[in-house]
């Protein structure tokens, strides 16, 4: 027994020390750790997608045509508390729009490249089989658009990407996201639905910075990111767009890694997932019970939890340094 309270002191201290850290004005962007007043006051991040973005199943039916719509377009916005940095995108959010499809339904995706990119961009979709998952199809210069016609064949969630070289760059860069395809019958009802993608940035300026930062080949190639990021940028669903549910209510996340370099180790502080899919599989078994679930670079998974408690639930990569480097997110329970 004395075991176990110790454990759990010693998760409530780790619980605590994260959300002081993640308090501290600068460090993740976020200017008050109280949650009330980010819910009821959100700052508003132009460039992360606000995780509960994620629209409704694609319905139980026979196989359909589904139209797609991506732009590549590159901004400039805010990464942290006063520092900017030029993002490549989709849609103008990290990471691109949540995809939703069914198994045997044909998609037609439309790339459009907005005329004042300064690259050529394509989308490589790992739901799809063919030369370059679509990237040889879609290399679309500035002012142009391609179309790519695939048949969603087998269940599962999987990331796209742009597939233009250097691919680790447009990555890094923002260009990222998931694209679900359902099994027949679709997936068992929840309460609320979220989307989360990691990836990581590289500047040249050290981590802190402010201003605009620039981006960084050498520390690209190197391996060594600033900054790791839930959503975008720092503070983004902590400050902006914390998630929210009631006590009692089944969530389930749809988790994915950008990347382009590094493996998560998917984590919320306080809660064991009821039901984890790895590697974003539909066709296995789920795995039950589950504290901790590796996510690869390109990669995703989807995990169910049930809330019993309330409080501020911490999403982190349990390479916990990486929360010291923005990669956080909060799941408010009421």
């Amino acid at each position: 027994m004395r075991k176990i309270d110790s454990v759990m002191r010693a998760d409530v201290l780790l619980t605590m020390f994260l959300l002081v850290l993640l308090s501290i004005p600068g460090l993740t962007g976020c200017s008050n750790g109280n949650n009330n007043e980010a819910s009821a006051q959100p700052t508003e991040k132009n460039i992360t997608r606000d995780p509960a973005d994620v629209p409704p199943p694609s319905g139980d039916s026979q196989p359909k045509t589904v139209q797609v719509n991506l732009e590549a377009v590159e901004l400039t916005e805010e990464l942290a508390s006063g520092a900017t940095f030029t993002y490549w995108t989709f849609n103008g959010k990290v990471p691109g729009p949540f995809i939703r499809v069914g198994v045997g339904d044909t998609v037609e995706l439309r790339l459009l490249n907005h005329p004042d990119s300064t690259q050529m961009h394509s989308v490589d979709l790992h739901a799809v089989t063919g030369p370059g998952g679509g990237a040889d199809a879609t290399q679309t210069l500035p002012g142009e658009e391609s179309v790519l016609t695939f048949t969603a064949t087998k269940p599962g969630l999987y990331v796209y990407h742009c597939g233009t070289p250097i691919v680790a760059q447009h990555i890094a860069n923002g260009m990222y996201g998931l694209i679900l395809v359902e099994p027949e019958g679709g997936l068992t009802p929840v309460d609320k639905d979220f989307y989360v993608m990691q990836g990581e940035i590289y500047t040249e300026e050290p981590f802190g910075q402010k201003g605009e930062l620039t981006p960084s080949i050498s520390k690209l190639l190197a391996q060594t990111p600033t900054y790791f990021v839930f959503n975008g940028s720092m503070g983004g669903l902590t400050e902006a767009y914390p998630m929210h549910a009631q006590v009692g209510e089944t969530v389930r996340i749809f988790f994915g890694v950008g990347g382009p370099n590094f493996i998560s180790s998917f984590h919320v502080i306080g809660e064991i997932f009821d039901e984890v899919y790895p590697q974003g599989s539909l066709s296995s078994i789920p795995m039950n019970d589950v504290q901790t679930i590796q996510v690869p670079p390109g990669s995703s998974t989807i995990v169910e939890l049930t809330l019993d408690v309330p409080g501020t639930y911490i999403l982190v990569d349990h390479a916990l340094s990486r929360v010291m480097l923005g990669g956080a997110g909060y799941l408010i329970v009421e």
